[in-house]
């Protein structure tokens, strides 16, 4: 098994891809949105995905590892398992009679039928010796299952009952990997995850066929004796051997702690190396990542109601609902506002103290740039904050409002530099009758330093 402690590095992180589309705002069973669930990583049957359903029987990933001598593999595959929740109301005086019914109130209390589902992990523990030039596959079967419990009105008399339903999924998992010439003594790896089932049925609906699938499937991949390469920001010696690996429904990105290269998450969302979780968020929302403020909001807003149908379509709906009630103000101020940096200090020339900076820019963040004093040379001229430049919108620009923007002078207030050392020009125009109130607020046009014609003497 991964070992415990460096997985749980990465289990934050592993649990929202998980959970990630599994109950969207406003958590209600009744909601169009919550009608056609399960949005991402879903594996489904062959059958079901022959048909152009659109949605993949299998996933594969590819990785490159730079191994030790006794480099050892563990793999770790982890989804959800859809678990039914069916009422039925029970039928004249014979409590064995029953029909299945959409909703049931038991003494004022409103129950729903709901599919949620239950985690699954799979473990592969294996030498990467035993797979190079050959494959090894894993099958795994979920077996199914059904209980129920009476459902007693006040009186002690059997209403109805909640049955609780899981179907069977047989999938595997298969392990390859293959040495790549030259000299660095890299190997390409390749686990794919299919969903094998045999289930077929005339007629069946997507809700059918999700609960024979595999459900946010994803893979955490882990080296003893060994490094993977990061696919997103890799050594120039081993871009060819990127540029080889085929990641279908799925990409793997380096987890942990920063600059740690033994522990992979291969994720249907799309991530960066060593992704976090925002350290102010209270707990999960399920609906999309760090708008936690936004979400919790909307759901105070509720109305009685409303908060009463989403606590009765899932434990989980119910958990986010009271959270929000009991959100203290302090807490909610910690959602909001909160700044990322992506950049390190990495050095530089600062400012003189006495200069006129722009509002939003801390030099103390970042020295190696500074946009209120750096310049980029165009046409031979020197172009920095205060130049005044005639706009010429490229061509590649996907906003079709920039053709009204061709030939219009504008100020420019900073030359940005992005995390490629790419150079900007944030502009104003010089016609705009809001530019003060904009340049206020850090809001301005962006122009690569070939989409301007400086204005000799402006400087």
């Amino acid at each position: 098994m991964i070992k415990s402690s460096r997985f749980e590095l990465a289990r934050k992180i592993a649990d929202a891809v998980l959970y990630e589309g599994y109950l969207l705002y406003p958590y209600r069973a009744s909601s169009s949105k919550n009608q056609i669930r399960w949005q991402f990583g879903v594996l489904t049957p062959p059958s079901w995905s022959d048909l152009g359903s659109g949605e993949p029987s299998a996933s594969q990933t590819e990785c490159i590892i730079e191994p030790g001598d006794n480099a050892t593999l563990h793999i770790k595959v982890r989804f959800l398992h859809v678990r039914a929740k069916i009422l039925e109301q029970a039928i004249g005086d014979f409590s064995n009679n029953f029909v299945e019914v959409p909703s049931l109130t038991v003494d004022g209390e409103t129950l729903l039928t709901w599919d949620n589902a239950d985690e699954q992990e799979i473990d592969v523990t294996l030498p990467l010796s035993e797979i190079i030039g050959g494959q090894q596959v894993v099958p795994f079967e979920l077996s199914g299952s059904c209980d129920s419990e009476p459902l007693l009105d006040a009186s002690g008399e059997c209403v109805g009952r909640t049955a609780h339903r899981q179907w069977p999924v047989s999938a595997r998992i298969r392990l390859s990997a293959e040495e790549i010439e030259g000299p660095y003594g890299i190997v390409r790896l390749r686990a794919r995850v299919e969903n094998a089932s045999a289930w077929s049925e005339p007629g069946a609906t997507r809700v059918d066929a999700l609960r024979h699938s595999l459900i946010a499937a994803h893979v955490l991949l882990s080296l003893d004796d060994g490094k993977f390469i990061s696919l997103l920001d890799y050594p120039e010696w081993a871009k060819h051997a990127v540029a080889s690996c085929e990641n279908i429904h799925t990409f793997p990105v380096l987890v942990g702690d920063e600059d740690q290269r033994d522990l992979l998450l291969s994720s249907p969302l799309i991530l960066y190396d060593y992704p976090k979780i925002a350290p102010e968020s209270q707990g999960d929302l399920y609906d999309a990542m760090e708008i936690d403020e936004i979400l919790l909001l909307r759901t105070m807003t509720l109305t009685d109601d409303e908060k009463q149908e989403a606590r009765a379509t899932d434990r989980r709906a119910a958990a986010i609902v009271d959270r929000a009630d009991a959100m203290p103000a302090e807490m909610m101020d910690r959602l909001h506002g909160a700044v990322r940096y992506l950049r390190e200090v990495t050095g530089g020339a600062t400012p003189e103290p006495e200069m006129e900076r722009l509002p939003w820019w801390d030099p103390g963040v970042d020295t190696s740039v500074s946009p209120d004093t750096d310049s980029v040379v165009v046409d031979g001229i020197d172009v920095a904050r205060g130049s005044t430049v005639r706009l010429r919108p490229g061509v590649r620009r996907a906003d079709a409002q920039d053709m009204f923007l061709i030939g219009r002078i504008a100020t420019v207030e900073a030359v940005m530099t992005d995390l490629e050392d790419k150079q900007y020009l944030a502009v104003t125009l010089l016609d705009d009758p809001g530019a003060d109130l904009r340049k206020a607020h850090g809001r301005f046009l962006y122009f690569a330093p070939e989409e301007v014609e400086p204005l000799e003497g402006s400087l």
